[in-house]
């Protein structure tokens, strides 16, 4: 595969960023889902006024992976106030990480992964954590493999249906002292 690079994604790119984030989320969970419940999430979760809300958001990162200039995967990170459930003022959340489908087991993921990781220690957050759909077993077998555990759960809700995330962190050396 040729390089992967990394770019931070500006308001000029919503509508890309709105095209990635509907196309891999449908992928990852359309046939998992209803079409009113995914229909009703896109809506509210794409919607350009929300991306501009998290574009916007100081404490808030999105990234696009793209190969030449495709942009096939992406990256939201939260930090402080933004974090979607408040954990710890120095961590850092991975809220999304999503990659077209014909690019999965390529590597995408792990390079994103590995970005969020770079923020991380720049800013000496002690953990990194997120929360991944109980259901979601390609992606908690990747947090798995790249050394997060499960510390909680809660509530994720796909329209009206209420599923359930694990929480999952991953201690960083600088706060082990490694």
């Amino acid at each position: 595969m040729e390089s992967i690079t990394i770019q931070r994604v500006t308001l000029e790119e919503i509508t890309k960023l709105q095209e990635i984030g509907i196309n891999t989320f449908c992928e990852a969970f359309a046939h998992l889902n209803s079409h009113q419940d995914m229909q009703q999430y896109l809506d509210q979760s794409f919607s350009i006024d929300k991306l501009t809300t998290e574009l916007t958001e100081k404490d808030s990162q999105i990234y696009f992976a793209l190969l030449d200039e495709r942009v096939i995967g992406y990256l939201k990170i939260n930090l402080g106030e933004a974090q979607t459930e408040k954990q710890d003022n120095d961590a850092l959340e991975i809220e999304r990480i999503y990659v077209l489908k014909e690019f999965h087991g390529q590597k995408v993921g792990q390079i994103l992964y590995q970005k969020a990781v770079e923020l991380a220690d720049e800013i000496r957050a002690p953990y990194v954590w997120l929360g991944v759909w109980e259901e979601n077993h390609r992606a908690l077998r990747f947090y798995e493999k790249n050394g997060f555990t499960p510390f909680g759960k809660h509530a994720f809700w796909l329209g009206s249906d209420e599923q359930t995330d694990l929480m999952m962190k991953k201690i960083l050396p600088v706060a082990s002292g490694l």
